[in-house]
């Protein structure tokens, strides 16, 4: 059925069934309506924020119910915007951020706040952790580095620093699994392998949570969510929830995916011939493939997206949220602004190196203790000229990461870029071209993330029968200057210089 919606008095033409589209990112909750061909239904659209408290020493934590009452909160005010077309709604996808944990009771009752990736407290327990395991046999069962973005830190610092808190927990729950316990009044609620994967706990060769590391942590499979593939669906909400949400009270809703499995799917890399690019607060580069649990080269992660797909490559505590902390710290204009000054500078001509290690350091050198660093600075260095320094040594971490994971691609790839921070500044998609040496293309699609979460649900449906049934489209492609390409790979070698100097 075709329905046309009319918003700002423009009348577009959209194809049911519809899905709802949650997604649960670091700085906000989003949420839409999509229809059968995955595209956004104008005027459903809705974005809550939601706030963690961060401080020096490495904490980075957030209230689960608040975060949960802003999920709640999205989803109420789309089915009120979509008013008529909520009839045609079949089911809800999510996404969420992952590498998330809270401890939680018998009752499933919070003990905990959320812990996120981005908390550094455990570094001296994965320290630790790192003397005590086989960490090349460990690392090929998870497809992770032991670190501070993982579980098995985390379990241990509650251990060490709350022990009282530590021997109440029933559960290690992530923050998807925790909400929907809330809303379907189980606590026996799945976890996707796809989130599972990003836990470091998951034995990625069996599907299953990795025995020997709980035997290690002294706990078991009691104490985690039970497994399943995405697909596998909730249905049937708990009485509050069915009259506060009648529409979706007996639909499916699919199990949350992480955040950077919905935006490679989003902006169309469901295969080896595509390489995703992600700037959003943070930053990755991502490849789809169904090979089966493929080796994954020293600095890089594999996650599993279901049971058939996986994914290889590297993350990024950095990205967007370093145009924030310039534009904050060094009282810098908004970033229209920036872009024009930005292309009036010569390519790394100011003569500062910078680790932009701000919220810490994941691929390639997974450093529990990396902090930013800026070497270089004169009375003559002005803030635009740093803020170029920072943002080109974000574009030297992606080179870092591509060096090692485009080599054992089977087929030819093509560079797609998406993430509000870099789509919103042509000077740094310039830049990233240069830096990588290959034509990047930007992806035409402005919700990535939430159209990938879209895209999930509506292939779990069957209505799409592949991911790419309908493929994403390209609006623009950024071509290398290889003369630019020389200059950099100079500033790159001291970046490494820095990092070797300071980091080991």
């Amino acid at each position: 059925m075709i329905i046309l919606v009319r918003t700002n008095g423009v009348v577009s033409d959209y194809e049911s069934p519809y899905v709802l589209a949650v997604d649960i990112g670091t700085s906000s909750v989003k949420a839409g309506l999509f229809d059968s061909h995955a595209r956004s239904v104008a005027g459903t659209e809705t974005t809550i924020p939601h706030n963690q408290t961060v401080a020096s020493d490495g904490t980075s934590e957030e209230d689960a119910d608040q975060i949960r009452r802003a999920v709640e909160g999205a989803i109420g005010t789309v089915l009120e915007e979509a008013k008529g077309l909520t009839s045609e709604i079949v089911g809800v996808g999510f996404d969420c951020m992952a590498s998330t944990v809270l401890g939680v009771d018998l009752d499933g009752k919070a003990l905990t706040p959320i812990y996120t990736y981005a908390d550094t407290r455990t570094a001296p327990d994965v320290d630790r952790l790192r003397e005590e395991l086989d960490l090349p046999v460990v690392y090929d069962r998870t497809g992770v580095m032991q670190h501070t973005s993982y579980l098995p830190g985390r379990i241990r610092w509650l251990q060490r620093t709350k022990p009282e808190i530590s021997k109440k927990i029933d559960r290690y729950v992530d923050l998807s699994t925790y909400i929907f316990s809330k809303w379907f009044g189980r606590t026996d609620v799945k976890t996707s392998y796809c989130i599972a994967s990003w836990s470091g706990l998951l034995n990625r060769r069996e599907l299953k949570w990795d025995h020997g590391l709980l035997d290690h942590l002294g706990i078991d499979e009691s104490n985690l969510p039970r497994l399943a593939p995405w697909s596998h669906p909730d249905q049937g909400l708990a009485h509050e929830y069915r009259h506060r949400w009648p529409e979706l009270a007996e639909l499916p809703f699919f199990l949350s995916v992480g955040d950077g499995a919905a935006v490679s799917v989003g902006s169309g890399c469901v295969d080896e011939s595509k390489v995703a690019i992600t700037v959003g607060s943070t930053g990755a580069m991502r490849v789809l493939s169904k090979r089966p649990a493929p080796d994954v080269p020293p600095g890089l992660w594999a996650y599993q997206l279901g049971v058939e797909r996986n994914m290889l490559g590297g993350s990024f505590s950095e990205g967007g949220n370093i145009f924030q902390w310039a534009i904050e710290n060094l009282r810098l204009p908004p970033i229209e602004q920036l872009n024009t000054e930005l292309e009036k500078l010569q390519p790394a001509a100011h003569g500062v190196s910078v680790l932009p290690f701000i919220a810490g350091e994941r691929a390639t050198g997974w450093a529990t203790s990396a902090t930013g660093v800026l070497e270089g600075i004169r009375v003559s260095t002005t803030p635009i000229e740093i803020l170029q320094a920072m943002l080109e040594s974000v574009s030297y971490r992606f080179a870092t990461v591509a060096d090692l994971l485009l080599p054992g691609l089977s087929t030819e790839y093509q560079m797609i870029v998406s993430g509000g921070a870099i789509r919103n500044s042509p000077w740094w998609l310039q830049t990233m071209a240069d830096v990588l040496r290959v034509p990047v293309g930007v992806s035409a699609e402005q919700q990535d993330t939430s159209r990938g979460t879209a895209i999930l649900a509506l292939n779990a449906l069957g209505v799409w029968d592949s991911l790419d049934t309908y493929p994403a489209q390209i609006v623009e492609t950024y071509e290398p200057d290889l003369a630019k390409y020389d200059i950099y790979m100079g500033a790159r070698e001291r970046q490494t210089e820095l990092y070797s100097r300071i980091l080991g």
